[in-house]
């Protein structure tokens, strides 16, 4: 650890102390705050970082820190989720920034300022992208970059609005700076995936232009990606919704961003290594999709009248494993969904965000997977949308199920449909973890993953 790190680390305690109580409020209100339910006990620093000194006009602090909550109901002890905070600090808000307030400390090496998110404020946001640009070190924080683009000075920052698990920036509609909240140590997929696809020249994913990274006690961690700008791109949940009002036909959309997804596939199966799947690594797969099914059931009742009729899509797929039947697994995009999409104004499609579902850990997001993980995503998505709709639309997502299908079968040579085992044991696995989704973040959502629970526990349909 440098000498840097060090001197930061001593200094910080007095910092969390003071910035404590106003967090215990402030941070369970964020949409990417993991912990909702289920108070805050305390937190502990994992680093701070002065980026601004606080006694200049305005100050700013980089923060890693832990959040202690106890553990849900079933769930093993935790050491804390570690989220990623921009601190800004002032004598007095502008009312421009009243929004973004935390709170005023009281006591403390900060005692008498206001401190707030500092992502909203315009001079933090332009120093994140000076960092990058001039490859800075700052303490434990590595600011990298591609040296083969070009990042010009002077582009003005917003940051972006809408339901998301972490925090954008726009850069002059020239680059996005995607900070992860929630971070952990490892290689993430939101990094790794991209620069491979880059590597192979696949156009279909905006290649990294820089990231900034944390190196703290031999551990590493990825904080942010910032990536070319789709400039005018339309995101594919809000397109999807607006041709659904309008009563337009989405299957050429749908066979398009299938031939889009089975292009990304294609391009991380040359990439990273794949691998075949037996009887015992199925095995693996199936005992995950059941223990998340119980975990489901227990909290989120409304679960359990389904939930045996559910494990039979699961002990389906166990038992063609069981007679012999194989399948390749690859690493594929993780979260996959009509929000993760990107039409831009000349009708190309890029999938983005590869960090894969939040709520998994690490390592088991980088495990190579069954392509048909992200199609069901997809395929669940549509679902969505149709039913979202006033009136629902099923009818319209059978369509669109059909023609992304189809397009995806365009490309890589295979009609997700021609394995419907896999495919529903994967659907219903991705309906289950919607719902114990919506139970915790969005409770007047419940109802569309619960539609999808009802079909699946009383039908054999995919």
């Amino acid at each position: 650890m440098s000498e840097a790190v060090i001197r930061t680390a001593t200094a910080s305690p007095g910092l969390l102390a003071s910035l404590d109580p106003l967090l215990r409020e402030w941070l369970p209100r964020q949409r990417w705050f993991a912990g909702k339910g289920r108070p805050i006990t305390g937190f502990s620093l994992v680093a701070a970082t002065e980026l601004l000194p606080a006694t200049a006009k305005l100050g700013l602090y980089h923060l890693l820190v832990r959040a202690h909550q106890p553990p849900g109901p079933g769930a093993p002890p935790h050491p804390g989720d570690c989220y990623q905070l921009f601190i800004g600090v002032r004598e007095a808000l502008p009312p421009r920034l009243a929004p973004a307030l935390i709170g005023h400390v009281d006591e403390g090496p900060l005692a008498g300022h206001t401190v707030y998110e500092a992502l909203h404020d315009a001079r933090p946001a332009e120093l994140l992208l000076e960092a990058v640009r001039t490859q800075a070190r700052i303490g434990g924080l590595r600011f990298e970059r591609d040296p083969h683009q070009e990042i010009r000075d002077g582009l003005v920052p917003r940051l972006t609005t809408g339901e998301q698990s972490n925090s954008s920036i726009v850069y002059g509609d020239t680059f996005i700076l995607k900070l992860l909240r929630r971070v952990l140590p490892g290689v993430n997929p939101d990094l790794e995936l991209p620069l491979a696809l880059a590597r192979e020249g696949c156009p279909r994913v905006p290649a990294p232009t820089g990231w900034l990274r944390a190196e703290l006690s031999g551990d590493s961690y990825v904080l942010g990606v910032l990536q070319p700008f789709v400039q005018g791109a339309s995101d594919g949940w809000e397109l999807a919704l607006r041709e659904l009002a309008k009563g337009e036909d989405f299957s050429a959309e749908a066979r398009a961003l299938g031939r889009a997804t089975a292009e990304v596939h294609t391009a991380l199966a040359r990439a990273l290594p794949t691998v075949t799947l037996g009887h015992a690594q199925l095995h693996l797969l199936v005992d995950g999709m059941t223990e998340r099914l119980e975990a489901a059931a227990q909290a989120v009742p409304a679960l359990r009248p389904y939930a045996p009729a559910l494990h039979s899509a699961f002990t389906a797929l166990a038992d063609l494993a069981a007679e012999g039947r194989t399948w390749t697994a690859q690493r594929v995009h993780g979260d996959l969904h009509l929000g993760q999409c990107l039409r831009s104004a000349a009708g190309q499609w890029s999938l983005i965000d590869f960090e894969g579902e939040p709520s998994k850990p690490l390592a088991e997001r980088r495990m190579p997977q069954p392509p048909a993980r992200d199609i069901a995503g997809m395929l669940r998505s549509f679902d969505y949308a149709a039913l979202s709709a006033d009136p629902p639309a099923p009818g319209w997502a059978e369509t669109c199920r059909a023609a992304y299908c189809s397009g995806y079968a365009e490309v890589s040579g295979v009609d997700p449909r021609t394995d419907p085992v896999l495919l529903r044991a994967c659907e219903t696995d991705k309906a289950i973890y919607e719902v114990v989704y919506e139970a915790r973040h969005r409770p007047d959502w419940m109802a569309v993953p619960m539609a999808a629970i009802e079909r699946y526990a009383t039908s054999d349909l995919i």
